[in-house]
């Protein structure tokens, strides 16, 4: 019989372990298998198990914003393959309206079968009567691909319908029974502007997801089925008792705040997020209820984003050695009516969506557990990834080119310890592209990266300073700006002051021009654009006696 995890914990642990090393595994290799600096160097991408029924049960310590949403492409493919799905079958998507993020994120998800004869696979070929019927478990992993075609180069532009940001793949077979469907393959990479990286990331992807599948397998040939299976239950059961016991210790009651987005790059007008938190018992119901309209505007977030943003920030009132899985999420209700700017419809275009709307629901949520356990929450952090895309043609290499970057800024400062400088925080857990790097890579030259001293709030323990960051481009480009925080600045807590906010500025022979936080811009050699990131805000009166 197996033992209850309160009666043998440290097999739990063991399990707990071996779940999330699988998940290390597959980005390890995806990482190193990559083509693009995006994945090699930035590290945009998450890998993460989930049980038969799509519930995510270990997720590599990669991307809070893929947390809550990659469960729901899961169920996408599994609800369009509806017990169709086969040993060696890969399905690939990033449509946002089946669980996706943007489509720059594109998700394979790979079911994984118990072998019930040794010699499976031994010729690399896939016979289903070597295999369970059913799939006992699912791997998958979503990386960010620099360009998936679309208005301009990266997919990252002010767009005004989905269908402008680039090619949307529905839950499709790439691989079947072990072959490559070369016509899929051959589809996706007509509608990119950078086709030889993109077809590299996409077999690095491919190979994680089959590293993942063969040492799920051999957990089940060391362990057997039963208790591999169990232990996934019981790591959702675990992680859900930790979470009930999280809102039991918070004071019930309801707590209410709001923060917006600067605009949405077509108009000027700011995208107010409201958020209501109501605590009761051992669970939660947060409602985004009166929250601005879907805007024309590309930072509409569909649902799973906004579920992510749910997930990271209850995940993070718990203890770091809590299981990172679904079962963070059981005891919180989630109200996001459709139609608003954090459950976008289709058409409503979304690339922001992922990068931007989702750190203002951070600090929304945020905002509101403040008053709830103000001990426990920091002052607003830079609110923005400050994504930066730029492409064009490379005279060096005679072939397109698109670079993508997010970067850091400051981190907001909390009760017994200042915010971190030049950090990337929240919604983003990538690096930053290593200077050496993109100038290898792009026709891009690299004139400043500092601290931006002064930049965060002022307070007891106060914000962390943003980042500049000032690159050349040696060839005629065109860039697409994203940011946010370039009018409304990151709040304080408990009598902190805001962050600064963040600007950008073109240097064009010799002049210099302020750019807004979003739009597209045509650039002429050796022209030079400058990013200065938002500072943290600051936590506590620094005027105290």
């Amino acid at each position: 019989m197996n033992a209850s995890p309160a009666a043998n914990p440290a097999r739990l642990e063991v399990f707990k372990h071996l779940f999330s090393s699988v998940a290390e595994e597959m980005g390890a290799l995806l990482r190193k298998a990559s083509f693009s600096p995006n994945i090699k160097e930035r590290r945009d991408f998450s890998c993460a198990i989930f049980n038969a029924q799509g519930e995510m049960i270990a997720q590599a310590a990669h991307i809070p914003v893929h947390l809550g949403s990659m469960p729901l492409s899961v169920a996408a493919a599994v609800q369009k393959f509806q017990g169709k799905l086969q040993p060696g079958d890969m399905v690939i998507l990033n449509d946002p309206y089946l669980g996706g993020t943007h489509l720059p994120d594109i998700t394979l998800v790979s079911p994984v079968f118990e072998p019930i004869r040794s010699e499976s696979n031994t010729d690399r070929s896939f016979h289903v009567n070597d295999f369970s019927p059913k799939p006992f478990a699912y791997v998958a992993n979503r990386a960010h691909h620099a360009d998936v075609g679309g208005m301009t180069p990266g997919s990252m532009a002010i767009a005004s319908e989905i269908y402008q940001e680039g090619i949307i793949i529905p839950p499709v077979k790439l691989i079947e029974q072990g072959e490559v469907n070369q016509h899929i393959f051959d589809l996706i990479l007509a509608n990119v502007r950078t086709p030889q990286e993109r077809a590299g990331d996409l077999r690095a992807q491919i190979a994680a997801n089959q590293r993942g599948a063969v040492r799920m397998q051999e957990l089940v040939a060391r362990y057997g089925l039963a208790e591999v299976s169990h232990r996934m239950q019981t790591l959702l059961d675990y992680t859900e008792r930790f979470t009930r016991q999280l809102f039991i210790d918070l004071p019930d009651g309801v707590f209410c705040f709001e923060d917006a987005l600067d605009d949405d790059g077509i108009s000027e007008a700011p995208v107010p997020i409201k958020v209501r938190l109501e605590i009761e018992g051992d669970h939660a119901t947060i409602d985004f209820s009166g929250s601005s309209p879907q805007c024309v505007g590309s930072v509409n977030a569909v649902y799973a984003i906004t579920l992510s943003a749910v997930y990271y920030v209850v995940r993070c009132l718990l203890k770091s050695d809590v299981p990172n899985n679904s079962g963070c999420l059981r005891p919180v209700r989630v109200i996001a009516p459709e139609g608003t700017i954090v459950n976008a419809l289709k058409p409503a275009p979304v690339a922001g969506g992922n990068v931007e709307t989702s750190q203002r629901i951070v600090d929304v949520l945020l905002g509101a557990f403040s008053q709830a356990c103000p001990e426990r929450i920091p002052a607003a952090s830079q609110g923005t990834m400050n994504n930066l895309t730029i492409g064009g043609w490379d005279e060096r290499q005679k072939r397109f080119f698109t670079y993508y970057e997010t970067i850091g800024g400051g981190a907001g400062g909390m009760p017994g310890s200042p915010g971190a400088s030049g950090i990337h925080s929240h919604m983003t857990n990538t690096l930053n592209t290593p200077i050496e790097a993109l100038e290898y890579a792009y026709p891009l030259q690299v004139q400043q990266y500092s601290i931006r001293k002064g930049s965060g709030g002022a307070g007891r323990f106060p914000g962390g300073d943003g980042i500049v960051r000032s690159i050349k481009v040696l060839s005629a480009s065109r860039i697409s700006l994203l940011t946010e925080r370039r009018k409304l600045r990151p709040y304080g807590l408990a009598g902190g002051q805001p962050g600064s906010p963040g600007e950008n500025w073109l240097e064009r022979q010799g002049e210099i021009v302020k750019l807004p936080g979003k739009g597209t811009f045509d650039l002429s050699a050796d022209d030079t654009v400058t990013i200065y990131t938002p500072g943290g805000g600051g936590y506590g009166d620094d005027n105290r006696d």
